[in-house]
């Protein structure tokens, strides 16, 4: 047998799409996992190791809402500086670029980036490369050009629309109605921004079908997903129903504790976790999506469903469900992260803080079986 790339040992996988979980190597060749063996099994001959020893070896981390278009109106930052950088091994760009912009996007931002960068196309054809209420005005959507762009790149994944008050002015639910229709002719789902209305919530709700995704689902806002009672709202619930999928989308200003709180409370939990990071936010209270993870490690959720919410989650998504997985076969995308015990502050989008003895950090990322290490001193 001729000699692999790479072996991964030591760690503890965790798995979720294949139910592995526990001590495991990884062996890697031509950026391909092509075995999965316990520890201690018989041992095959690689060309590098990697120590994951005291680490969690995971499929690679998916930050499914992220801006990474430098060309955008004071947002963007570089895809690997939150991607690999940071752990993560695919972004997904969410309505930065529309379709007159899109070409410029790919050029600047994913064609010279080692993480894989997708995207969520903006409804509204300049994006958020000229305004930031990209909606008010409807002849910026042009179906036909963004029907092209779309069948043209398969790294679109779906439909973005940011439906609150200051991105749509006076065109109220319309952008949301073109975007569906857009939508379902093309067989993609859409993501949905909510924030302060209008268009109300329960509007906005009552037009996504299975699959669809709703980001800030947590915001700390008036007029959200739960009402003064503590309890969800009826669109709410019945989305969940029909299978709308609720994301975090963490951002400036969309995700709050103690709305986060009361839906676990409720047995709402996100379907995935993600950033909404941009320039403004970087530096706080995002920072990056390891550090949201944290955030949900100190509300009590377990690191099982974190995991499946950033990695497995998202992948179903985006319809690319072997980004989710360490099965054999796939592609070698992993990160490598460590739990500590190290005391952390971690703040939401209220400013509201919590304190938690437990963190999550990024110790490495497996890029298509080329390591990455996080600290940025062996960063290539």
């Amino acid at each position: 047998m001729s000699m692999w790339d790479l072996k991964i040992k030591g760690g503890t996988l965790m798995d979720i799409a294949t139910g592995r979980q526990g001590q495991y190597d990884l062996y890697i060749d031509n950026g391909i996992i092509v075995r999965v063996e316990k520890s201690g099994s018989p041992i095959y001959k690689t060309k590098e190791e990697l120590d994951a020893t005291g680490c969690v070896v995971t499929p690679g981390l998916i930050d499914l809402h992220v801006h990474v278009f430098q060309g955008t109106v004071g947002m963007g930052v570089a895809p690997d500086s939150v991607g690999i950088q940071q752990g993560v091994t695919t972004v997904v760009d969410a309505g930065s670029s529309g379709a007159r912009y899109f070409q410029e996007f790919k050029t600047k931002e994913v064609e010279t980036s080692k993480t894989q960068v997708l995207a969520w196309i903006n409804i509204a054809g300049s994006g958020l490369c000229e305004s930031l209420s990209e909606l008010a005005d409807l002849n910026d959507i042009d179906l036909d050009l963004t029907k092209k762009v779309i069948k043209k790149n398969e790294i679109i994944r779906g439909i973005k629309a940011r439906m609150s008050a200051s991105v749509v002015k006076e065109s109220g639910i319309e952008p949301l109605t073109i975007a569906k229709s857009l939508g379902n002719q093309l067989d993609i789902p859409l993501m949905v921004h909510i924030g302060n209305a209008p268009p109300p919530l329960p509007d906005i709700l009552d037009r996504l079908t299975k699959g669809d995704v709703v980001t800030h689902a947590f915001h700390g806002k008036k007029g959200g997903i739960i009402d003064n009672h503590g309890d969800l709202i009826p669109s709410a619930k019945k989305a969940l129903e029909r299978g709308v999928l609720f994301d975090v989308g963490h951002g400036t200003s969309s995700f709050s504790f103690k709305t986060m709180k009361k839906a676990l409370a409720l047995n709402v939990a996100p379907y995935t976790i993600s950033t909404d990071i941009y320039e403004k936010n970087i530096k706080g209270p995002v920072h990056s999506l390891v550090t949201t993870m944290s955030k949900f490690l100190a509300l009590g959720c377990s690191l099982e469903n974190i995991i499946r919410w950033t990695t497995v989650n998202p992948a179903k998504i985006l319809r690319l469900e072997e980004l989710g997985t360490l099965a054999e076969g796939t592609v070698a995308d992993i990160s490598i992260l460590k739990l500590t015990e190290d005391p952390i502050k971690l703040i939401d989008s209220e400013g509201e803080a919590i304190t938690s003895d437990k963190q999550i950090i990024a110790k490495y990322a497996v890029k298509s079986g080329k390591v990455f290490s996080v600290n940025g001193k062996s960063y290539e």
